[in-house]
């Protein structure tokens, strides 16, 4: 197990007296190198991804105007509060705790590290298979604007694109060498939230009232509405905070709070206004890929879809980071990342994880019941439960009463929610699932 027989090293001097003491595990990747504000970007590309373009079908169409506000605003609330109690607990017994399951071994003890590895690691494949998902669609949107003889499926293009996400894989060693990378993140992430809000405006002001009524029998709606909550949730979280947090110069707590902050505040704009937008344009027929829905100048949207494509390359890469770094770190991958043993070991295990989520992509390619699913067993239990029990367990002679209750309250509402959304994302899938053979073109 990676845990036994780990070295520990000290911090490198010069980060001030407060942080002499404090330990760092030992990895095969950066750590304590970055600022709070290529973090702060690293997040906020995680919540501006190009699945943004999906939460006006998925969270907005089965709550209508007021519910789905409301759930943003609280599921944004929650998710901060949530946030910023993981990353108060990063240097939890004197040591970084630069992987989510070590800070859940060091509050719980070493039963929980592997509990905890096995849901991140669902979370975080999970999201995956879900920007194979766009990534798939991005390129077919883009063939059926030339072509419209459909000899090319989106099972298709979900190869074409892990092609490019395992070029991107091998090329990148680590989570801190995106550096200039999420400057061409950012960039293609305005592209298409500035093309679908605009093209989403045109087409409102331009076509009748929209129908804002929410659709489906009463029993459907109530399962819709479970997983929209769902979706709201897993829209801000990462399921990596301390992933992140590890890569964080000293003082690596204030750091990764303005990095919050950034994602919180600034982070957020881009990502209300593609949602209200297409949600006002489109109405009940809001799809779940925007770019679906919008009429305009074919190189626009040619421009919009193939943006939405290359983000989502640099997102899997993130999303994929925590266990190419296991994996890094237990073979010693080490040095250069032009070294042959370091470029044949990258090729063959990245290439084969992103071969593996291409495939679950390509045969089950409903995107919205994977976030709704996402959300219900693992964004819930990690960035919810999990963060506030921890803090509560690791807490617990410094907390009032009302502190202590508060948190408990909080773990019981989130398992809940996710006992309930995790029965209707099944539903939603196993019902898909019987409508649609695999490998659909969808």
């Amino acid at each position: 197990m990676e845990r036994q027989g780990r070295e520990v090293s000290m911090m490198e001097a010069g980060v001030g007296k407060e942080h002499d003491a404090i330990e760092i595990p030992l990895t095969a990747h950066q750590i304590s190198n970055d600022s709070w504000f290529q973090a702060g970007f690293v997040l906020t590309t995680g919540v501006n991804s190009a699945y943004v373009l999906g939460y006006s079908g998925t969270i907005m169409v089965p709550l209508g105007w007021v519910g789905g506000i409301v759930a943003l605003l609280l599921a944004t609330i929650a998710s901060f509060h949530a946030n910023e109690l993981l990353a108060k607990l990063h240097e939890h017994g004197g040591q970084r705790r630069i992987r989510y399951r070590d800070l859940a071994a060091s509050v719980y003890g070493e039963r929980a590290y592997l509990i905890t590895w096995g849901m991140q690691y669902v979370n975080l494949f999970m999201i995956n298979v879900g920007f194979m998902i766009i990534a798939g669609n991005s390129l077919k949107a883009v063939y059926d604007l030339f072509r419209d003889d459909h000899t090319m499926k989106l099972p298709h293009f979900i190869a074409i694109a892990a092609i490019a996400f395992a070029l991107f894989a091998i090329s990148i060693p680590h989570l801190s060498a995106l550096r200039i990378w999420l400057g061409f993140s950012t960039f293609f992430t305005l592209i298409y939230i500035v093309v679908g809000c605009a093209l989403s405006l045109k087409d409102g002001v331009e076509a009748p009232p929209r129908n804002y009524s929410i659709p489906g029998t009463k029993a459907t709606q109530v399962f819709k509405i479970l997983g929209a909550i769902a979706n709201s949730v897993f829209s801000f979280n990462t399921g990596m905070l301390p992933e992140i947090q590890a890569t964080v110069r000293q003082p690596a707590i204030k750091n990764m709070m303005k990095g919050l902050f950034f994602q919180f505040t600034v982070g957020l704009v881009p990502m209300y206004t593609i949602i209200f937008a297409g949600y006002w344009a489109y109405g009940a027929h809001t799809s779940e890929y925007l770019l679906h829905n919008v009429h305009g100048p074919i190189w626009l949207k040619v421009a919009a879809n193939i943006s939405t494509f290359l983000q989502t390359v640099i997102a899997v890469h993130i999303f994929a980071s925590p266990m190419y770094e296991y994996l890094d770190t237990k073979y010693g991958i080490k040095g250069s990342s032009l070294a042959l043993r370091s470029l044949f070991f990258r090729a063959g295990v990245r290439g084969g994880y992103i071969a593996l989520t291409s495939l679950v992509s390509a045969m089950l390619p409903f995107l919205g019941d994977f976030m709704s699913l996402t959300g219900a067993l693992s964004t819930y239990p990690l960035t919810f439960i999990l963060a506030h029990h921890m803090y509560l367990v690791a807490k617990r002679d410094k907390l009032r009463f009302v502190q202590k209750w508060w948190h408990w309250l909080n773990i019981f509402v989130f398992s809940c929610f996710a006992v309930a959304a995790a029965a209707s994302a099944v539903r939603f899938i196993v019902v898909d699932s019987g409508t649609y053979h695999l490998f659909a073109d969808v």
